[in-house]
């Protein structure tokens, strides 16, 4: 678990095009504390990805600072693991191997590769599936296994572009139930996407909305539900009127910009 905050500081991003500048980011001040799991929802096209990719260090930003505790981010870390939208998966390795190819690269040995992807395939629920082929796999399925592969890795922080927007209500449910379970129990900071107001209620410790483009932090609260003091269960979350306010004002805040 890291014991570092994520800061965003001034930033501001835009992308050049044959008829000029497009601003993609406005001013974005924002701090993300160890640990939280930070749900960021918005119309499309708001920047959302581009901020993601930002924190990523895979874009440098046109204007402002991102740091990781007290180191500038200037490009990708082995502290920064990131679960695309499609899972893009080796197709040519097994759902093991594929877990384990950045730990190959970074030359950890062939005993300590096979335990550390099985555990994971573990906590992903994948373990019947080490040995096939990512082709071999329904949809779900091979997202967990990206996520498996990211956690491999073990990054302080994890940072997620809609990765069950493709999937079945059913399958998108069961994932978000466990992504909760195993956020609890390692706790990481996450920053999730997604359009679904729902998903960033339902997900979030803290949920955040952009405006449409040029993007910028418009909505900031907590979505944390408890009952004397301690976190509802799961399974009761989406039952609670404190829920359905929260998600209220989160659909006021996309709708109204």
């Amino acid at each position: 678990m890291t014991t570092q905050r994520l800061a965003v500081r001034g930033l501001e991003h835009e992308f050049r095009a044959a008829g000029g500048a497009v601003p993609a980011l406005a001013r974005i001040d924002l701090t993300i504390e160890p640990g939280e799991f930070v749900t960021l929802a918005g119309p499309s096209g708001c920047g959302k990805s581009t901020l993601l990719r930002l924190l990523a260090g895979l874009l440098r930003p046109s204007t402002g600072t991102i740091t990781l505790g007290d180191n500038p981010i200037t490009g990708p870390g082995a502290e920064r693991g990131v679960v695309f939208q499609r899972p893009a998966l080796y197709p040519w390795l097994t759902v093991r191997d594929n877990v384990a190819v950045g730990l190959k690269l970074r030359g950890v040995g062939r005993d300590e590769r096979r335990e550390t992807a099985d555990r994971h395939l573990a906590t992903v629920g994948l373990t019947d599936a080490a040995d096939r082929k990512p082709y071999e796999l329904s949809g779900g399925m091979q997202q967990r296994a990206q996520i498996a592969r990211v956690l491999a890795g073990d990054p302080d922080i994890v940072l997620m572009d809609e990765p069950f927007g493709a999937l079945d209500a059913l399958t998108r449910e069961r994932l978000q139930a466990e992504l909760l379970a195993l956020w609890r129990r390692t706790g990481k900071t996450i920053v999730f996407i997604t359009h679904s107001v729902d998903e960033a209620v339902y997900l979030g410790s803290r949920v955040l909305v952009m405006s449409p483009r040029p993007g910028r932090i418009v909505f900031d609260e907590s979505a944390r539900f408890l009952r004397d003091g301690q976190p509802v269960p799961t399974d009761e979350v989406r039952t609670l009127p404190e829920f359905t306010a929260l998600a209220a004002r989160v659909r006021d805040a996309i709708s109204e910009r």
